[in-house]
């Protein structure tokens, strides 16, 4: 599939992205795609995928920063960068070793996209505009034109709606689903004190609106307790948009932070792309990039 963006409007959305994950909204966009990560396991055909490679379940906290890191070095450089193009090539090389339908891609690219633009609506210190909306939907357009992926949808709104359609159609519980939640909830946590984790457990789960938290295994979170995590992460966003606006008026304009910038449990201060991948085929991946 050929990109259906000119090149100055991919750049557009490339620069405004970078604007968004590295210096508006690090944090929320870093936990909104944590949120589309889970929701991608209420299909089973993706988490049956996930348990058969066994990544998620022996090396989740690898599994995580892997992804995590190529796709803060996607937001931080663009597709259309040489640094992007490796990262794209490098995840081709990955999926090509699996047998991943293009309905499964096609979600997985639209939550991308959803869950930012839902989170910020519901948590950030403020919704994203129309125009930044849009340069979401294009820039993991031309990402997924650049992985193969097709019958894209044209516009941001089919975009969305190819989201709400799957969730309502294909979410459901499957015990595959459970394991790798549950595997993945469980590293999230593991960097906690272990008397907060229960708490933190049970708040983690509250983000999972409808019926995905039943998908996962996980019981529904009481009504008070989605309040308190829905009055506590909107009132981190204030603080955070609060601090922005001052060290904006005082000329301290903050540089951009990106996952990919920061200290990983997996690899420490730094990484090399070459390090990214299941662990059992990094050996032939490398081959083949050496070739």
């Amino acid at each position: 599939m050929t990109d259906s963006l000119a090149p100055t409007t991919l750049e557009a959305a490339e620069a405004c992205c970078h604007r968004l994950a590295g210096v508006l909204f690090p944090w929320d966009l870093t936990r909104s795609l944590e949120l589309a990560l889970l929701k991608t396991f209420c299909v089973p055909s993706i988490s049956a995928l996930l348990a058969r490679t066994g990544e998620f379940e022996q090396r989740p906290r690898k599994r995580y920063d892997d992804t995590g890191l190529m796709v803060a070095e996607l937001l931080r450089h663009g597709p259309g960068s040489p640094a992007g193009a490796a990262v794209i090539a490098r995840m081709n090389r990955i999926h090509g070793h699996y047998a991943i339908s293009n309905d499964d891609f096609l979600y997985v690219l639209s939550s991308f996209v959803a869950e930012p633009i839902r989170w910020l609506e519901r948590y950030g210190w403020r919704a994203l505009t129309g125009e930044e909306c849009e340069h979401l939907f294009r820039f993991w357009q031309a990402v997924g034109a650049r992985m193969g992926i097709t019958a894209i949808p044209a516009s941001l709104e089919e975009l969305l709606a190819l989201n709400e359609r799957v969730e309502h159609t294909t979410f459901r519980y499957a015990e595959s689903n459970q394991r790798i939640a549950d595997a993945t909830l469980a590293m999230l946590l593991s960097d906690w004190p272990p008397p907060l984790r229960p708490l933190l457990r049970r708040g983690l789960q509250s983000l999972l609106e409808g019926d995905a938290a039943g998908c996962l295994g996980w019981p529904a979170a009481p009504d008070l307790l989605q309040r308190w995590v829905l009055l506590a992460l909107r009132c981190r966003s204030r603080f955070a948009g609060g601090w922005l606006a001052l060290r904006r008026r005082l000329g301290l304009e903050p540089a951009p932070r990106f996952y990919s910038m920061q200290p990983t449990p997996s690899y420490g201060r730094s990484f090399e792309l070459e390090q990214l991948g299941p662990t059992p085929l990094l050996p032939e991946l490398n081959r083949g990039e050496q070739g």
